[in-house]
Parts: structure tokens; C-alpha cells; sequence
């Protein structure tokens, strides 16, 4: 398994590179992910939030080979000891998930287009907001159902919504740069070409 990442094509690595989120163990979880596919089209997407007086980093990768997606998710871990003491040390999750091309189930692409007056044909906006949906997992949140009366103490079981598990991915040519847009439409298009197919 060693040297895996050397396998990656020199243009994903070199954005897993200009990300700068530990490229080094995003390349490796990457490659551990596609073993060894081809890979036809990529995104790479870094997020920063605010959290309390926190600066939390996130990354995203994802991967079209022709037969499945690779998704890979990294980001700060909050690694506090037990009783809640944090701990000085710096701590990264990193995940992948490996989605066979049939079970994708829908690319939703949501362009945000200002001042549409002077819209210029082609130009389909300077913001888009790429979502994946896969429903491989679902999540169900469940709340205790009530009645609307506030004096009731009666039991009336649990509401609930099930979630299918999904990505969104924000994208902004005034934040991340012409480029950066022009890669996700790139990427959006690619997956909406064989989106719900076997190999191709």
C-alpha cells in the first residue's frame, strides 16, 4: 500500500496540494479510496467555519472513476480528553465512501445568478451549489410528537424525517476564484452524464 499517492493523477494531487489541508494524508486517503481506478474528473473543495471562538477547516474530494464516486471527507478533530479538558494536540478525521455509479440517485446544481437583467448567455453565474444524492445511508431524527397543548402530559409517541445521505458543496467565483467554479460545473457535468449508470 505504501506509495499509493504516487499513483494519483498529477492534476488531483497538485489541487489536493494547492488546498493545503495535510495534502499529504488527504493524497494517501484518496488513493487508499480509488484503488488503483481510473480517474476521469475530480473536485476539490476546502471550507473554513466559525465555531465559538474556533477556526475549523474542512475538505472534500471527490472522485469520478467509470464505474464509481469516491467521496473524502477531512477535517479538525476536536480531540478533548476525558471531562471535557482539551487536549493541545491537533487531530484530523479523515473519511472515505465508495458509491457505485447505479446507486447515485440524482446531481442537483443550483446556479445563483445576480443582477439576471445583464445576464450574459453562457455565463450561468459567478455562485453554484452542487448536491449529491446517493441514499446509500439515512438518517432519522426523531422528536417527541405533541398535541399543541402545553398542559398535556399525554404520550403521543415520536415525529420523525428521514434524511438521505447527501453532499452540498457551495462554490463562489468571487471567494475560490474563476477556476475553482469552472471545475465543479466541470465535475457536475461529468457525473450528470452517467449518473445512475453501470461502467462505461
Amino acid at each position: 500500500m505504501a506509495g499509493m499517492a504516487q499513483n494519483l493523477p498529477d492534476d488531483l494531487a497538485r489541487a489536493i496540494d494547492e488546498a493545503g489541508y495535510f495534502p499529504a494524508l488527504v493524497r494517501d486517503v484518496v488513493a487508499t479510496a480509488l484503488a488503483g481506478d481510473e480517474v476521469r474528473q475530480h473536485l476539490v473543495h476546502v471550507e473554513t467555519t466559525f465555531e465559538q471562538d474556533e477556526l475549523l477547516r474542512h475538505i472534500t474530494v471527490l472522485v469520478l472513476t467509470p464505474t464509481k464516486l469516491v467521496i473524502v471527507h477531512a477535517d479538525d478533530h476536536d480531540d478533548s480528553a476525558a471531562g471535557g479538558v482539551r487536549s493541545t494536540r491537533q487531530a484530523v478525521t479523515a473519511t472515505s465512501e465508495t458509491v457505485a455509479l447505479s446507486f447515485v440517485r440524482g446531481v442537483t446544481l443550483t446556479h445563483v445568478v445576480t443582477s439576471p437583467e445583464r445576464y450574459r448567455s453562457g455565463s450561468l453565474g459567478r455562485e453554484v451549489t452542487l448536491t449529491i444524492g446517493w441514499g446509500t445511508i439515512s438518517r432519522i431524527d426523531l422528536l417527541p410528537a405533541t398535541c399543541g397543548d402545553p398542559n398535556c402530559d399525554a404520550d403521543h409517541g415520536y415525529d420523525g424525517t428521514i434524511t438521505g445521505d447527501d453532499i452540498s458543496l457551495r462554490i463562489s467565483a468571487d471567494a475560490e476564484g474563476e477556476g475553482h467554479l469552472q471545475q465543479a460545473m466541470t465535475f457536475a457535468h461529468a457525473l450528470s452524464a452517467v449518473v445512475g449508470s453501470a461502467a462505461r
